[in-house]
C-alpha cells in the first residue's frame, strides 16, 4: 500500500482534473432528500463542517437554506469552487482535521471516507469524533461493497490512482460507532453488484 503522502497527492491531482465535470453533475433526488432530513435535525444557527466538499454542490444547497458551511478538501481546484459556492474553505485532510476539540455540532461528509485506507480509518473517525460536540449530528455517505481495498483499479485520465477502501455494511456500521450510534442507515444505488452507497446519520453520545 502506498504511503499517505502519495495516496493524498494522487487523490488531489485526480479531483483537480475532474473538478469541472463534477461541478456539472446534478445531485440525486436521494441526496436532496437527505439534505432535508439532515437540516431538520441540526441547529441552523451554528455552522456545519463538511469533510470533503468537492466542488461545493452540497455547499450551494446548504448556503441557500441559510446554513454556514466550513469545508475541507484535499483538491485545491475543488476547494476553490466550494469557496465560490459559499464555504469557509480549508485545504486539509480528514485524517488530521485542523480544528479544536468540540468545534462543531453538525457534520456532513459524502464520498470521502472510502478514500481512507483501513490502516488509518479508525484514527480518521476518531478525528471526526474529536471535533464534534456531545449530541452532534453527523451524516456520512460512502461507496461500499465487499471488504476490499484497491489502489490500482480506479485511475483517472492522467493515470492518477485512487485508493478505494470498500467496506461491507457490517464492517462499516461497526466503524461508524466510533463516532456515534447510527440513527439512519440506508443503502442507495444498490443494484446487486459489488458497489453500493452507504448513507448513515449518527448521533454523538451526550
Amino acid at each position: 500500500m502506498p504511503d499517505r503522502l502519495r495516496i493524498e497527492a494522487e487523490l488531489a491531482a485526480y479531483y483537480d482534473h475532474e473538478a469541472e465535470d463534477r461541478e456539472r453533475r446534478p445531485l440525486s433526488d436521494q441526496r436532496l432528500e437527505a439534505h432535508k432530513r439532515f437540516l431538520a435535525e441540526i441547529d441552523m444557527s451554528l455552522p456545519v463542517l463538511e469533510v470533503g466538499t468537492g466542488t461545493g454542490r452540497d455547499v450551494k444547497e446548504f448556503v441557500a437554506a441559510g446554513l454556514a458551511v466550513v469545508g475541507i478538501d484535499l483538491s485545491l481546484e475543488q476547494a476553490r469552487r466550494a469557496r465560490a459556492a459559499g464555504a469557509h474553505q480549508v485545504i486539509a485532510s480528514a485524517r488530521s482535521l485542523p480544528f479544536r476539540d468540540n468545534s462543531f455540532s453538525a457534520l456532513w461528509s459524502m464520498s470521502t471516507l472510502m478514500h481512507v485506507p483501513n490502516s488509518a480509518i479508525r484514527e480518521t473517525l476518531g478525528e471526526v469524533r474529536r471535533v464534534l460536540t456531545p449530541g452532534a449530528v453527523a451524516a456520512i455517505g460512502v461507496w461500499g461493497g465487499p471488504d476490499t481495498e484497491d489502489y490500482g483499479e480506479f485511475k483517472g485520465h492522467l493515470g492518477h490512482g485512487r485508493l478505494f477502501s470498500r467496506r461491507s455494511d457490517e464492517t462499516w456500521r461497526g466503524l461508524l460507532r466510533l463516532v456515534g450510534e447510527p440513527q439512519v442507515y440506508e443503502r442507495w444505488s444498490d443494484d446487486g453488484d459489488d458497489f453500493w452507497y452507504q448513507f448513515a446519520v449518527l448521533r454523538v453520545p451526550l
